[in-house]
């Protein structure tokens, strides 16, 4: 029975100590692309910055904010988010945290009487909704790790043209900001309409560092509203890609803190079941050694005699194999 355990412990070793080599690669991977990840999203900001500057010189300018992506909507009867998550799992509660807030978010909408639409980025929101039962309007994975702009253009459009026909009132985003690698939260941002005074908030702080603001002291061709249709787009896009960045450099983060803490319970159920086997081998080795003492008086008690060097031989090597 013993040794039975024993072979069935040891297998189960082997099993865990190879799951951790596998841990503890992921681990080292998701490690490395952190960085990366992080110099994409201070890449991007320049551009975003850029665009957010040149949108507000064209209000000073006389361009009027009559845009359909600038309207405020008298009512919001239906409410379309774009959600992203990952590929791939096996990063904690990165997915879940954005999908359960999204679904509360939904729930609670419908208690409001509002309606829904969902465009979804990555494979986990396609299948979390898609298993419950959840209308999805627009899917697409196959980028998480490495979102590039034109995937945030496509998921860009996408909102853009049901905010635009009318069929949606409101655009939230829902992403994970990355604040630092051991800290990432879940954010519900307004993504249509778009925010005139986050607009002119984000000019005025680069316009302080810079020593001044906005200024309508250009000449335009086309007109000012012309240019400001063509970069509100952009600027939506530009706003997606950004937070497309975040959350890949949240999954990464997450990634990593989920790999770390398998690798080290690896390592724990290792310790634990070796002392189990170690045990084990030992109540097996203890039982042999009994009866051997017992075969032994048995048989002085008989008659027959038993050398104690060969009993003392024997015993000394069983005894052994529990360190061997």
């Amino acid at each position: 029975m013993a040794g039975g355990q024993e072979r069935i412990l040891r297998r189960r070793i082997k099993s865990i100590d190879a799951t951790k080599k596998i841990t503890r690669a992921m681990e080292l991977i998701a490690a490395s692309r952190i960085v990366k990840a992080m110099g994409r999203v201070q890449a991007a900001k320049p551009y975003s910055e850029k665009v957010t500057a040149v949108i507000a010189n064209l209000a000073a300018g006389g361009a009027a904010l009559d845009h359909p992506l600038l309207v405020q909507p008298e009512s919001v009867s239906k409410v379309a988010y774009v959600v992203i998550t990952a590929d791939r799992g096996l990063c904690g509660g990165y997915n879940s945290n954005v999908l359960r807030s999204v679904e509360r978010a939904i729930i609670a909408g419908q208690g409001r009487g509002e309606d829904y639409e969902l465009i979804l980025s990555g494979k986990k929101a396609a299948a979390y909704f898609r298993f419950r039962g959840f209308r999805i309007t627009t899917a697409t994975e196959g980028y998480s790790d490495q979102p590039s702009y034109e995937d945030a253009r496509t998921l860009a459009v996408a909102a853009t043209e049901l905010f635009e026909s009318g069929e949606v009132q409101k655009v939230i985003l829902a992403y994970t900001e990355f604040l630092s690698v051991g800290s990432q939260e879940v954010q519900h941002a307004t993504f249509m309409p778009l925010d005139t005074s986050e607009i002119g908030d984000e000019t005025d702080d680069a316009g302080d560092a810079g020593g001044a603001g906005a200024s309508g002291g250009y000449e335009y061709e086309p007109e000012p509203a012309g240019i400001l249709a063509r970069l509100l787009p952009r600027y939506a896009e530009a706003r997606l890609f950004a937070a497309m960045l975040e959350s890949s450099a949240s999954e990464h983060a997450a990634r990593q803190r989920a790999m770390k803490a398998a690798t080290d319970n690896a390592e724990d159920l290792k310790t634990t079941l070796t002392r189990i086997m170690n045990r084990a081998r030992q109540d097996s080795i203890t039982t042999e050694i009994m009866e051997i003492i017992s075969g032994s008086e048995a048989l002085a008690q008989g008659g027959d005699l038993i050398s104690d060097d060969l009993l003392s031989d024997t015993i000394e090597a069983r005894t052994a194999d529990l360190f061997s």
